[in-house]
């Protein structure tokens, strides 16, 4: 296990992780309304997808990409990844920080996102649509329930749309076959749901089509600036992990995958070329 002392204790940037590119739709949210912030990005784009993969296997890659932006000093991540956010956030807290370091922090992005659906929802019905895993982890119906026990949460596994997004066939005349049949899975259901929270950051880039399918008067949530303005109350409240993270606007990409293939699909994300650094999670 990580000694303490070989990580650099000096304040660093904000560590955003994810299991490929879709985590890119929070960092820039976060990016956007944080801009003074430098920030680390680290995609596992050679182990992707994690939905379909067990919870030890999402526990054990989810940590040592937490470990290795602990290395290059970030002393808060963000685990821009719903799946990785439902099976490893949980373990990291308890089992791993009071050894690596219990001065940094581990935050996910599932509770920020429900905090708001409170004020959205009406009929008090909710629908998500996810990875496999994070349906099988009843990670949103579980935070609602602590939050607003009166919602009722239906959710609908949408397995194709990850490959979707990250094979560019997201625009594609296909993509509307799979877009709409999961929708209609999810509202044949229930037929009340008038909210849907898109439980993965891959989704945004499907938003065209979900908002094609979903009927009028249903109000699609996607998470990044939910997320956002959730990181931003919590430096506010904790001035001394604040004072943590560095202040120059620099932002910096790594990936387990080629650094030109990230590359080029990044700009999918972000509208913008960037440089990449290649690393390996061990």
């Amino acid at each position: 296990m990580q000694n303490l002392v070989q990580f650099p204790k000096e304040a660093g940037p904000i560590g955003i992780f994810d299991s490929g590119y879709g985590g890119l739709t929070i960092y820039n949210e976060i990016k956007n309304l944080l801009p003074e912030y430098d920030y680390i990005y680290l995609g596992d784009n050679a182990r992707t997808p994690y939905g379909t993969r067990s919870f030890n296997i999402v526990y054990e890659f989810t940590r040592q990409a937490v470990r290795c932006l602990f290395s290059q000093g970030c002393q808060l991540v963000i685990l821009a990844c719903n799946t990785a956010s439902a099976k490893a956030l949980r373990s990291i807290q308890q089992l791993d920080l009071p050894h690596l370091d219990p001065n940094r922090r581990v935050l996910g992005i599932i509770r920020p996102t429900v905090e708001c659906i409170g004020e959205i929802t009406k009929s008090r019905h909710v629908g998500v649509l996810a990875t496999e895993g994070t349906i099988k982890s009843l990670s949103y119906p579980l935070e609602i329930r602590k939050l607003f026990p009166d919602i009722k949460v239906t959710g609908e596994a949408c397995p194709i749309w990850v490959p979707l997004v990250e094979t560019n066939e997201f625009a594609s005349d296909g993509a509307d076959y799979f877009v709409k049949r999961h929708i209609d899975n999810l509202l044949a259901r229930d037929k009340d749901i008038d909210t849907i929270i898109l439980g993965c950051t891959h989704y945004p880039i499907l938003i065209d089509k979900i908002r094609k399918y979903v009927p009028e008067g249903i109000t699609v949530l996607t998470q990044g600036a939910a997320v956002a303005e959730s990181l931003q109350r919590y430096l506010q409240r904790h001035p001394e992990m604040d004072a943590l993270c560095t202040k120059g606007g620099v932002s910096r990409f790594f990936t387990t995958e080629s650094d030109g293939k990230f590359g080029n699909q990044a700009s999918l994300f972000l509208n913008r070329q960037i440089e990449v650094e290649t690393v390996t999670l061990i």
